[in-house]
């Protein structure tokens, strides 16, 4: 029996949380994993990939690093199943999400992506996010909030993976927010797993790779602004299409977008969250 899905895990210097990542891969189907050895120097993250390689599992070696971006198009390129999850090596999945995700894009033909609700934790307080029902522009326009998905590879290599052309993939940061206004851009459909139903686990942890794309979000939001004329020209339409609230409509352009990100905007939001003050489908 071939493989569904493929995992698809960059790594550099990830050390034992690499194993935590592949022991989180918990399936009753054969599950293709590719790993990216993206110039790991880490003594103990070497002595980890020799293990996973050691078991079977395919890994690719970089002798120089080219950034979590074109290390994960690079696993794209070199598994075969038609479904793709990529996965941070510091991430976790939940157990049986491959399996219920792959069958609902077998059940809806028209959809090219999957997604759920997932969990961060790492860096307290631990907290769920609840990911909107449909693939809405006007939001993604402004807000990373969707999280790892399941994709058809049909429709990641339509979109040209998450290296943006002319862009360096060392430093651009938020490529799964730019596979996210691509897929957008290109009018693409999305089936939701359910409410409530976590789908995997996200690391948040100080000096972690996401904490360092917050630090220079201006920055590379407004460089996602330029590689995406024609979602931004559409924003009018957008609107008007969302899902969300009229009140919403007016918070998200002054809540999320270029505005620079203050280190407490995290306990505050999840705070809200809480309380259904915020957070809406």
């Amino acid at each position: 029996m071939s493989a569904r899905v493929a995992v698809l895990i960059p790594c550099h210097n990830d050390g034992p949380l690499l194993l935590e990542a592949l022991d989180s891969i918990k399936e009753d189907e054969p599950v293709e994993i590719v790993v990216v050895d993206d110039a790991s120097s880490d003594p103990a993250t070497l002595e980890c990939l020799a293990r996973v390689r050691s078991e079977g599992i395919q890994v690719i070696h970089n002798e120089r690093n080219a950034g979590a971006p074109a290390a994960r198009t690079q696993a794209l390129r070199a598994s075969t199943a038609p479904y793709i999850f990529p996965l941070d090596a510091d991430d976790q999945l939940v157990p049986g999400t491959l399996t219920r995700m792959a069958d609902l894009l077998d059940a809806a033909l028209e959809a090219d992506v999957c997604y759920g609700d997932y969990a961060e934790f790492g860096s307290p307080p631990d907290a769920v996010r609840k990911i909107p029902q449909r693939l809405d522009p006007f939001r993604i326009a402004y807000a990373n909030e969707f999280g790892a998905p399941l994709l058809r590879r049909t429709a990641v290599e339509a979109a040209g993976g998450w290296v943006p052309e002319g862009v360096d993939p060392r430093t651009f940061g938020y490529e799964d927010w730019h596979l996210w206004m691509t897929l957008a851009e290109r009018g693409a459909r999305g089936v939701h797993v359910g409410p409530g139903i976590i789908t995997y686990r996200r690391r948040v942890q100080p000096g972690r790779r996401m904490s360092s794309d917050r630090r220079h979000h201006r920055r590379v939001y407004n460089e996602l602004r330029r590689l995406h004329p024609a979602l931004f020209a559409s924003l009018r339409e957008h609107r008007r299409n969302s899902d969300l609230s009229g009140t919403r409509k007016l918070l998200y352009p002054i809540v999320y977008g270029s505005r620079r990100r203050r280190w407490f905007e995290r306990r505050v939001r999840v705070w809200l969250d809480g309380r259904g003050v915020w957070t809406q489908r």
